[in-house]
């Protein structure tokens, strides 16, 4: 049988926030956070943590999670799974969770995976959230999808899309960056050349949409706090303490 695997790259190096993945929060680094969170997904079958930095890996193997060492001068997360996908043929389908999004949930996950393994023309799975606020709509950190009838993405920007020119007739959604990749896909993905469309948003996924790849999205009910800054680490601290 084919496998899974959820690979969590997780860089030392940060423009805005140093050594992210080992802050910790709650008595726990980051990473750890997020390697549980993944752990507890029920249609995979192995969680590796990919590392540039002998810290991380240290940190992983002392929460005895499986973590691989990486290139340093990978470019990107998927340049980095795909180094250690490489390594593991057995594995059919792989999915990209980022190491600094500890308030992923293990159904959001199994949610990416299912939607991939049933889209037989889907290449790349990902998942989006309803946009509820206004100050969300208009900030460029934050990425809107727009999505077909059968739920492929259309288009990933920084902007409002679409664009409301007839009020209340537009849903918007804001992207959720967990991919979820068939083994052959992947490798085309960090083998195409960078498009004009990914680097007019900085954005990867628009690399696959403009070459032609399909991307299937599937909508989940939660907020993720990804962490970036040190407004992040404090939102993350208010909600571990509210699970206390």
């Amino acid at each position: 049988m084919s496998k899974t695997a959820i690979i969590i790259p997780s860089r030392y190096a940060s423009t805005r926030l140093h050594a992210k993945p080992l802050i910790e929060v709650g008595g726990k680094p980051i990473i750890q956070w997020v390697y549980e969170k993944a752990s507890r997904a029920k249609l995979a079958d192995s969680v590796i943590i990919a590392t540039d930095h002998e810290k991380i890996y240290d940190c992983a193997k002392s929460f005895n999670a499986c973590v691989e060492m990486t290139r340093v001068d990978h470019k990107c997360g998927s340049d980095r799974i795909a180094e250690v996908a490489q390594r593991h043929p057995e594995f059919e389908y792989i999915v990209n969770l980022q190491g600094d999004e500890p308030m992923i949930t293990p159904e959001s996950i199994d949610e990416a995976i299912s939607a991939l393994k049933n889209n037989s023309c889907a290449d790349i799975s990902t998942l989006l959230r309803k946009i509820t606020t206004e100050e969300e709509l208009n900030n460029p950190n934050l990425v809107k999808c727009v999505v077909d009838n059968d739920g492929f993405a259309l288009y990933f920007s920084r902007s409002k899309i679409p664009y409301e020119r007839n009020l209340n007739e537009a849903t918007f959604y804001a992207h959720i960056g967990l991919y979820g990749y068939r083994r052959e896909s992947l490798f085309k993905m960090t083998q195409l050349p960078q498009t004009m469309l990914e680097k007019a948003e900085s954005l990867e996924q628009l690399r696959a949409l403009q070459s032609g790849m399909k991307i299937v999205t599937s909508v989940v009910d939660f907020i993720p706090i990804g962490i970036d800054t040190k407004e992040d680490i404090e939102a993350f601290q208010k909600a571990v303490a509210a699970l206390k």
